[in-house]
């Protein structure tokens, strides 16, 4: 199969380049290139993604006309096919609701102007150092007539952005921690105050990006070409190789591949699937035969919130920002800390008590029409999306474990379901799996090849990214949980 037209002439525009390099091997001719001093950037990564194979991601496209449609709208609403978008289309239906989703934040009519809006998309992805989506908004900001000077650094935007800030910052990190008096001081801050209008815009664009920052660690996502990070000018060292090989990245796929399969034989793997399989089997039994007290559900729910600090990764040291990113936000020392951790006691948040479906989504609708129609669609796509397989199983039935992956996120974040029985989170989710979920969803910038390809060994790389969907918008509602319930906290 192949990628859409404008999907395969956006990207293979970008590895093209080899065409003009040349090699005594490929037959082609440098001289041309040193003799108009040309210095041409070669692509350093493998294609969209730096834990997906390239060939698995271009195998995706296909030739039907939602594909094309797909497409043909990212490339209208942005001018490009950006590597998001890329490996999104492992899943077309959560594409298209997430392209209209962001389609309608950046441009249409809303209570913030266009430049508002991309720079406080830089701001988002900047609390994670996500130098991808900051370098695309830095971009689109400068199209839509944002001033360079903003880009210095944040004390260089306006006052009333500079006040977002600490909302940004607690928003990204501790999100449990966000009170009336955060909304109070924004909307009564004089001459640089926000109206409620504008403030429910913006957090919904920073729950987006922080959320999608996470995406876009969570699958490595390259760098795009005409990006920092995505090319290098440094002639390669030939050695054995095609130069048209080094320039495409493909001398070090063999070595990518050893080093990521690590020492797991297929038959371990093998056996992960059918174990995990065997525990959905025997919780379904248990489920038909009894039904926990609500003390004991209480209970059930504390042990897995303390569980959950003790889950970190033996990667976990300190990321520091670059300069580049750091300065498009305060307070680089700022980072995620657990919900619980000692000495600290914040009220468990009880979905019985603000929901998104009863309140947080008529809140947004109403203060900004139609967007909490469109992110509550992509609340329920991402939640519900089954193709009904797991890794070589066909005909299974995966609401259990989609269930224990985005009640295990909020649980991480306080939030508690009253009819969820979180005794199954430890049977359904392995030590690997955690510490792959709690730094995709709260620390995003430390997460590495290794963590990806430890989880679920044998399962396929679209359904890793289906994971990676779960992670983003469990992650994004838990946000604006906390957010929307401190407005309305404001308002009554």
């Amino acid at each position: 199969m192949r990628l859409a037209t404008a999907a395969n002439q956006a990207y293979t525009a970008s590895l093209a380049v080899s065409e003009l390099l040349g090699c005594k091997q490929c037959g082609g001719g440098r001289g041309r290139d040193e003799e108009l001093g040309i210095r041409i950037p070669r692509p350093l990564g493998h294609g969209p993604s730096r834990f997906i194979p390239e060939k698995e991601i271009l195998q995706v496209g296909s030739e039907d006309a939602q594909m094309h449609a797909l497409f043909a709208d990212s490339f209208a609403a942005l001018g490009r096919l950006d590597n998001i978008t890329l490996v999104m289309v492992f899943h077309p239906q959560y594409l298209e609701s997430f392209l209209k989703t962001q389609h309608y934040l950046l441009q249409m009519d809303g209570p913030l102007p266009l430049h508002y809006r991309h720079y406080i998309g830089i701001m988002a992805a900047a609390r994670h150092q996500c130098s991808y989506l900051v370098n695309l908004h830095v971009n689109d900001f400068l199209h839509v007539g944002g001033d360079p000077k903003w880009l210095n650094g944040l004390e260089n935007a306006p006052q009333k952005l500079q006040n977002l800030g600490e909302l940004n910052k607690v928003l990204a990190h501790r999100p449990w921690l966000i009170t009336k008096e955060h909304i109070e001081g924004l909307l009564k801050a004089e001459e640089h105050s926000w109206s409620l209008a504008e403030l429910v815009h913006a957090v919904v664009l920073l729950t987006h990006y922080h959320s999608l920052a996470s995406f876009t660690f969570g699958c490595g996502i390259s760098p795009e070409i005409h990006c920092d990070g995505g090319h290098t000018f440094r002639p390669p060292s030939v050695s054995n190789y095609c130069i048209c090989d080094i320039t495409n990245g493909n001398h070090s796929v063999d070595e990518m591949q050893v080093n990521s399969a690590g020492n797991v034989s297929v038959s371990d793997s093998f056996f992960e699937v059918e174990a995990l399989m065997e525990k959905m089997r025997q919780l379904q039994e248990c489920r038909d035969e009894e039904e926990a007290s609500q003390e004991e559900m209480a209970s059930r729910f504390e042990i897995e919130k303390r569980e959950s600090m003790f889950v970190f990764s033996s990667d976990d040291e300190e990321v520091t920002p670059a300069r580049d990113v750091s300065r498009h936000f305060e307070d680089t020392s700022y980072g995620y800390k657990d919900f619980s951790r000692h000495g600290m006691h914040v009220p468990t948040f009880r979905v019985q008590d603000y929901c998104w479906e009863d309140h947080g989504y008529s809140l947004v609708n109403r203060l900004y029409p139609d967007v909490g129609q469109l992110i509550d669609e992509k609340f329920h796509i991402a939640y519900n999306l089954t193709y009904n397989t797991m890794a070589m199983h066909k005909d299974v039935d995966t609401s259990m474990l989609r269930r224990a992956i985005w009640n295990y996120i909020h649980c991480m974040f306080g939030i508690r379901y009253d009819d969820y029985d979180y005794g199954e989170i430890n049977q359904l989710l392995d030590r690997s799996f955690k510490v792959y979920i709690k730094t995709v969803v709260c620390t995003p910038e430390k997460v590495t090849q290794r963590m990806y390809d430890s989880f679920w060994r044998q399962f396929k790389h679209s359904e890793k990214v289906h994971v990676n969907l779960l992670l983003i918008e469990a992650r994004m509602q838990a946000e604006l949980l906390y957010a929307l319930r401190a407005i309305t906290r404001y308002m009554t």
